[in-house]
């Protein structure tokens, strides 16, 4: 137990982090809840930001309010040309361990504004920019998925509506896919309106009896000519061509001819661009033909489509989180000094962070840190501490 005079205590120069030590001060800062006070604790004091830095806190509580971010392997942030580094700090230590620190400085850098427009209040609206295409279409381009943008069941006295083939057996699915405004949304709120044949006998509804919705991203960037036209049906509406981070519940629909609000769980982030709505189970057979079909008359997806500081790339390594800052963010402090003290220091913070009370879980931190980093240290402080035991 340490023991601080009162005329020590109350001296402007005493630092806990110092006084404590790397190990018990991550155990205090893992007590922080809201991301704002991580942000604040990184710009008191060198010794503060580095504990910041060492231990991911800004990606951790990045994790906390958005799990999607896990998707993400690694970040490409694009730089001014102006932007440089101070090379005589860059000398002090070993060129390792100067990249090291680089790549924390940017990481923090990145998860903090990523917290800060996640957590940012703005008003939920359309998302959809444009239609990738549908499982089936029963006759193009008059009952195309692009009928689904209006959100009327007729356009100038003719019907306005997405239509499938028909098929015997109510089993089998149909989805349609959708291309958002931005490559980062963050979605709370799914809409489906099913069409009723009002230019029938019967004014039948032709509903599914569940619907299912898939965020994710294109393996490859789509292009304007992969969403559908009037001369293209759509080429790109294969599984194969995707990957979905998220997968919602099935939500039961009614045989109604209103606009039907499907909540998810929690607001999720669409990385990627892209979601599919999935129709499951029909309900309706066609009294000309005894077969089933789905129609549909409008879908909306709500939500917020994040700054255009930030995209989502695919690529062999895995996804990609995008950042290209405005000229307010592009600076960063450099690290300076001994960072001897820090050496192994993640290894050990696992034995701190996931003990009780603590609320981290090492399965969690595992996604998030990844290897734990080691730092390079002089040969005579590795000497020093091998003397010390």
């Amino acid at each position: 137990m340490v023991v601080v005079r009162a005329e020590e205590a109350a001296s402007p120069a005493v630092d806990f982090v110092e006084w404590l030590g790397p190990d018990t001060s991550a155990v205090v800062f893992a007590q922080l809840c809201d991301p704002a006070d991580i942000a604040r604790a990184s710009a008191v004091s060198r010794s503060w930001r580095t504990i910041v830095l060492a231990t991911h806190f800004s990606k951790i509580q990045c994790l906390r309010v958005c799990p999607d971010v896990a998707n993400f392997t690694r970040i490409d942030q694009v730089t001014s040309a102006n932007d440089s580094s101070n090379n005589g700090e860059v000398a002090e230590s070993s060129a390792a361990t100067a990249a090291a620190w680089e790549i924390h400085e940017r990481d923090h850098m990145v998860y903090t504004n990523l917290v800060h427009t996640l957590l940012s209040p703005c008003t939920s609206k359309n998302c959809i920019a444009g239609c990738i295409g549908a499982s089936s279409t029963d006759n193009f381009p008059e009952e195309s998925i692009e009928n689904t943008l209006d959100p009327w069941d007729s356009m100038n006295l003719e019907p306005s509506y997405w239509s499938s083939v028909g098929h015997a057996d109510p089993t089998i699915p149909e989805y349609l896919i959708y291309r958002l405004r931005s490559d980062l949304c963050l979605i709370n709120e799914i809409r489906v309106q099913p069409f009723r044949v009002f230019f029938q006998p019967g004014h039948h509804i032709f509903s599914a009896q569940y619907v299912r919705f898939r965020l994710g991203y294109p393996k490859v960037p789509l292009q304007s000519d992969d969403l559908v036209s009037v001369e293209n049906e759509g080429e790109l509406t294969s599984d194969s061509n995707y990957i979905w981070t998220y997968t919602s519940p099935e939500f039961s629909m009614l045989q109604e001819n209103v606009l039907q609000s499907f909540k998810l769980p929690r607001s999720v982030l669409c990385i990627g661009g892209v979601v599919k709505v999935e129709l499951l189970g029909r309900v309706q057979k066609h009294q000309f033909d005894n077969l089933y079909y789905i129609c549909v008359t409008h879908v909306q997806v709500l939500g917020s489509p994040l700054s255009s500081e930030f995209g989502a790339a695919a690529s062999v390594s895995g996804l990609v989180l995008k950042y290209c800052p405005s000229p307010a963010h592009s600076s960063c402090s450099k690290l300076s000094g001994n960072q001897s003290k820090w050496r192994n220091f993640e290894a050990r913070l696992w034995r701190e962070v996931t003990g009780p009370g603590i609320g981290l879980n090492q399965e969690l931190l595992s996604r998030l840190l990844g290897p734990s980093f080691q730092f390079l240290v002089d040969d005579d402080e590795e000497t020093k501490d091998a003397s010390s035991t």
